[in-house]
This record gives C-alpha cells, sequence and structure tokens, in this order.
C-alpha cells in the first residue's frame, strides 16, 4: 500500500451523500488512505467505447463515491483537513458529451466519446494536440447535515463534486465537518481538466488516490477552502502564451457561454477543430476566468486556451 496504512478497493463505494449511509472504513485522525478509484462512470466506460455506450449509461452509476470514510474523533463544527498526498493515474481515461449536461448542451444534443491513452507526461487528441497529464480530484468532501440521500453530482457546502482543477498532488483541502465521523468521500478522478470543465467531462481516469485525514479543532470555516503548493501554471504553457475569447453582459453564467463558444469558433478557424472536437478541447484544457465584475451592469469572463497544446506552441 505504499505510503498509507488503510486501502479502500474500488468496490467500497456509496451514491450520494447521506449520514445514514454506513462507514466503509474507519481512520484515527492523521490516517493515510490509498484508495483505489474508478473513473465516474464506475467501469461502463472503457477502451473501445463509442457513442452509443455514452447514449446507454446507466446514470445511477454515475459518480460512485469512496467511502464513507469514518474519521475519529470528527465532530460538528469541526474541519477535516485533506492532503492530496499521492495520484497514480490508470492507463486510459476517456471525454464524452452528454446530450443534455456541459454548457452548450444546445449546441452539442449528440453522445460523443473520445478515449484517451495516458502513457507518459502529455495525451495525444486530435489534429497535433496534445493535452499534459495533471492528475486531480473532481469529488473530495464530507456528508452534509440534512436527512436524505443527496445527489452526488452538484456541490454542496461541505464539498462534493466541486471539480476544482487545483484538488490535485500537494494540495490540501480544508471541509466543514455536520455529522460525527465526518462521514469522508473522494472520487471522480481526472488525468486533466479545464477550469469549469466547460463540456461536462475531464479526461475521466481510473486513479490511485493517497491521501491523509486530519481534524482540526482549532479552524471554523462555513463552506471548503483549499491551499495549493505549487505553480498554478505550468511552465511550458507560461512559455507559448495563451489565446483568450471573452464573453461580455450582465449574467456571468451567460458571459462564460459565450467566451466558449467564440473559442469553438477560433478552433474551428485557426486549428481546422470540427466543433465537437473544440468543445471537449475546451472541456478538458481551457480555463474560464472572471475577468471584470465591477464595472456594472456588464462583466467579463475570459477563456484561457495554451498555446503549448498544439504542435509548435503556437
Amino acid at each position: 500500500m505504499g505510503l498509507a496504512s488503510f486501502h479502500l478497493p474500488r468496490t467500497r463505494v456509496s451514491f450520494g451523500w447521506s449520514r445514514d449511509h454506513e462507514p466503509v472504513l474507519a481512520v484515527p485522525s492523521g490516517g493515510m488512505i490509498e484508495v483505489e478509484a474508478d473513473e465516474c462512470s464506475n467501469g461502463q466506460v472503457r477502451p473501445g467505447a463509442t457513442a452509443d455506450t455514452i447514449r446507454n449509461l446507466d446514470f445511477a452509476q454515475i459518480d460512485p463515491i469512496a467511502g464513507p470514510v469514518y474519521v475519529e474523533g470528527a465532530r460538528p463544527g469541526d474541519v477535516l483537513q485533506v492532503d492530496i498526498v499521492e495520484l497514480e493515474v490508470g492507463g486510459f481515461g476517456w471525454s464524452a458529451n452528454y446530450p443534455g449536461a456541459g454548457l452548450l448542451p444546445e449546441d452539442f444534443p449528440d453522445p460523443w466519446v473520445y478515449v484517451w491513452d495516458l502513457q507518459g507526461e502529455r495525451t495525444r487528441f486530435v489534429k497535433g494536440i496534445s493535452v499534459p497529464i495533471e492528475p486531480m480530484c473532481g469529488i473530495v468532501g464530507c456528508t452534509p447535515a440534512e436527512p436524505g440521500v443527496h445527489d452526488a453530482i452538484p456541490p454542496r457546502r461541505t464539498g462534493g463534486n466541486m471539480d476544482i482543477k487545483q484538488i490535485g498532488i500537494g494540495t490540501t483541502v480544508y471541509l466543514p465537518v455536520e455529522v460525527e465521523g465526518a462521514l469522508f468521500g473522494i472520487g471522480d478522478p481526472h488525468a486533466a481538466q479545464g477550469d469549469g470543465e466547460v463540456g461536462g467531462s475531464g479526461i475521466e481516469a481510473p486513479m490511485r488516490i493517497t491521501t491523509r485525514l486530519t481534524v482540526r479543532r482549532d479552524l471554523s470555516i462555513a463552506t471548503p477552502e483549499y491551499e495549493v503548493r505549487r505553480p498554478l501554471e505550468r511552465p511550458s504553457a507560461a512559455g507559448a502564451g495563451y489565446y483568450v475569447t471573452t464573453g461580455i453582459g450582465p449574467d456571468l453564467y451567460l458571459s462564460a457561454r459565450e467566451a466558449v463558444r467564440r473559442m469553438i469558433v477560433h478552433l474551428g478557424r485557426s486549428r481546422g477543430l470540427e466543433p465537437i472536437e473544440a468543445y471537449q478541447l475546451c472541456s478538458v484544457a481551457l480555463d474560464l476566468k472572471i475577468s471584470e465584475i465591477v464595472d456594472n451592469p456588464n462583466y467579463v469572463v475570459s477563456a484561457f486556451l495554451a498555446n503549448d497544446l498544439f504542435d509548435g506552441g503556437r
């Protein structure tokens, strides 16, 4: 098990969050866990997948959560510190367009899938494009206090499916604890993802996750917070620069849609990508940023795409 003293196999999962779910593991504060996490389809998408695979997905199996893990000594009002120690990516990943999902569902109504080979530091896409492998965890959370079973897909004040690309190796996440034992869960690993995950998927990939869980009583937070202990910009991206499109208007969500649509047009014009190829490249590699939110009534969302994705870095 390497550094970890505790192990969770890929079968020890739950679907949704509930204070009534029985813990699958109990660990002391400071305990380190090695998690065998499947990708978000829970094994339904494998190499050789087609559009029909996506069309026929059982969405009741989407986003399995490894856990819940009972952390000894954790009680409501505490904070759970989650250190992401190691992330070991499996040999393949996939990205897909799910009908009705993503930022632009009406533009892309048909299922589509691309399977990535994850050997090495970068993975090849179409037309000479390669994406750096930068593993992260989409789901990191504690169980909310409200009764019932809560869907795993939307994030919550206790964390969950936040899809924050910076939650990778070396990052520390701080989560509010609302139930005894915290009932921690982790999952939805990605080999890469853009800030925003605009097409509805990153590079979904099975992954071995090593994490340390520590109860903190010296902190008090209302929503998740995190520390990133590495540069946010890879050196090759900084050297090659970015192409940026914008969306401008009174609604940040609509402006994000506009910025992504304009990047799709740019990628078709400058790189010869089909719209669905451009959209899914944006999902795994484009970073949305709020550039301005004070000049009422209009706000600016920028969509950054690194030039180092393309052969020659241009």
